[in-house]
């Protein structure tokens, strides 16, 4: 596979001085057409043999544009504070926002790599490794975004050139650690890596290019002409798909409009909307069972086994109430809640994922969220905020998303928390007449209940795709909050419980 970068390619100083004047100035103009026109994100990585150029070249780029619009990443080992959360959280955080650039050193590639070479994976874990990859490549380029990837290679006698160089210079030896001359020792077996690497992550939408990295003219001229015409066509490619999807999306609306009126029978009308209990006895059940919880998150706490608590429902069906049962029990300074509406301007400049991740916390929280990701697939869905393509996609990437949080060891709960259409506006005349609650009644509610039918059938399908074994959805019939908040309660405490006896 790397035998075409090692061809000794090369270009005269002349020459690399006349032609980087013009590619500097055309990746400069491009640069500011990104920022003006681009709507999405560029993702560049720089993954390869050391001594190959990496640092130069992200050097390079970075002087060749304006660094202000460049966010540039190289990872170490992860933090204590990376550690504590899944391994995708850190990529996810530092992705660019719509019109910049990001360039990453020994990122997501990095630690598999090193893993495989080492033997602390298999052939199978490794795939699976890569796998994880492509479905998080996948979802930034299907929102978008242009992910090109540098693999820099040279052979390993010029390697071995360069490392006696850099040990050599005292002014630069304080970069050669002694891995290194590990690693160099390790060649055949990086390259076996590399190789399964690029044939399972060369895809169409995040492609690698392999580049000869032994001349420095050579290299630079490479990746920086590389770039240019990628960006340059990604600018145009996504200009016509946006304009393309435009009218694919208004004629899938009008087609395939979901069910009204009624007529489509969801999981949710199986639910006893009658279960109640009575006052006293829902006093006694929740003293025992906040108590209970108490003793289970300190636990958690203890362990650092982290907890993320989902609810959605309808408006007016008791989210907020069956919240407030659960954190009145904990302590304010190991919890969370994120109450989630319209996306900022800030976070509609990313992936709809990205300001989830970033409210994953460390080990031992618990974080609860009023409202989630399931947005994409709910009201995205029938407000049409979102178009038919992306919200069909969004069923695999929660999927994903919520699988990773998992593995991770995450104690992940769904709650669906259901009422009948008639005790809704019930409870939004009780609204109105209640000045203290008044304030939660706005007139979006009002519109969003003409299309109940439109929401139940989005719910219906939401639960059919996304309620998976090691992440169910609980469906909670709080037509009476009483026996809703006691179900709740219960379905936290007995989670915790079976995950700390695991544990």
């Amino acid at each position: 596979m790397f035998q075409t970068a090692e061809l000794g390619q090369q270009v005269s100083k002349a020459e690399y001085k006349k032609r980087e004047l013009i590619l500097r100035q055309d990746l400069l103009a491009l640069q500011q057409r990104l920022r003006s026109d681009g709507k999405f994100p560029v993702i560049l990585d720089f993954a390869g043999v050391r001594g190959a150029g990496k640092g130069t070249s992200t050097n390079l780029l970075n002087k060749w544009m304006d660094a202000r619009w460049i966010v540039t990443q190289a990872y170490n080992e992860p933090s204590d504070e990376e550690a504590e959360r899944p391994v995708f959280w850190r990529y996810w955080r530092n992705m660019p926002c719509k019109g910049q650039i990001g360039i990453y050193l020994s990122g997501r590639y990095s630690k598999p790599l090193l893993d495989y070479v080492y033997g602390k994976t298999n052939d199978a874990q490794f795939t699976r490794e890569l796998k994880r990859i492509n479905n998080f490549e996948k979802a930034l380029t299907d929102d978008g975004a242009m992910v090109l990837k540098f693999w820099m290679h040279i052979s390993q006698d010029v390697q071995q050139d360069r490392l006696e160089l850099l040990e050599n210079d005292p002014l630069r030896s304080w970069r050669l650690s002694p891995d290194d001359w590990k690693h160099w020792e390790m060649y055949d077996r990086f390259i076996e890596a590399a190789e399964k690497i690029i044939s399972q992550t060369n895809t169409g939408h995040a492609p690698w290019e392999i580049i000869e990295g032994e001349d420095f003219y050579y290299r630079s001229l490479r990746v920086g002409e590389i770039l240019l015409e990628r960006l340059e066509r990604h600018l145009i490619s996504e200009e016509l798909r946006q304009k393309y999807l435009a009218e694919f999306r208004k004629k899938m609306r009008e087609e395939h409009a979901l069910p009204v009126n009624g007529k489509h029978t969801t999981v949710m009308d199986k639910l006893d909307l009658s279960l109640c209990i009575g006052k006293k006895k829902f006093r006694n059940e929740l003293a025992i069972g906040q108590a209970r919880l108490a003793t289970l998150h300190q636990q958690a706490v203890q362990k650092k086994l982290s907890t993320i608590l989902v609810f959605e429902g309808p408006d007016a069906g008791g989210k907020g109430g069956a919240i407030r049962q659960i954190t009145e029990a904990l302590d304010a300074r190991n919890y969370k809640v994120y109450p989630f509406a319209a996306p900022t301007d800030v976070e509609h400049s990313h992936h709809y994922l990205w300001r989830f991740w970033n409210c994953i916390q460390r080990s031992g929280r618990m974080t609860i969220f009023d409202r989630s990701w399931y947005g994409r697939v709910l009201v995205e869905r029938v407000e049409n905020f979102a178009g038919d393509d992306e919200w069909k996609r969004a069923f695999s990437e929660i999927n994903d998303f919520e699988e990773q949080l998992i593995e991770h060891g995450i104690v992940l709960h769904k709650f669906w928390l259901h009422i009948s259409k008639d005790e809704q506006l019930r409870r939004f005349k009780a609204r109105e007449e209640t000045p203290h609650k008044r304030w939660k009644l706005c007139d979006e509610d009002w519109r969003n209940r003409e299309k109940w039918d439109e929401y139940s059938a989005a719910v219906h399908e939401m639960i059919e795709k996304t309620s998976v074994q090691k992440s169910p959805w609980i469906l909670v019939e709080n037509e009476c909050k009483r026996y809703g908040r006691i179900k709740v309660l219960h379905s936290v405490c007995d989670a915790l419980e079976e995950a700390l006896d695991t544990d």
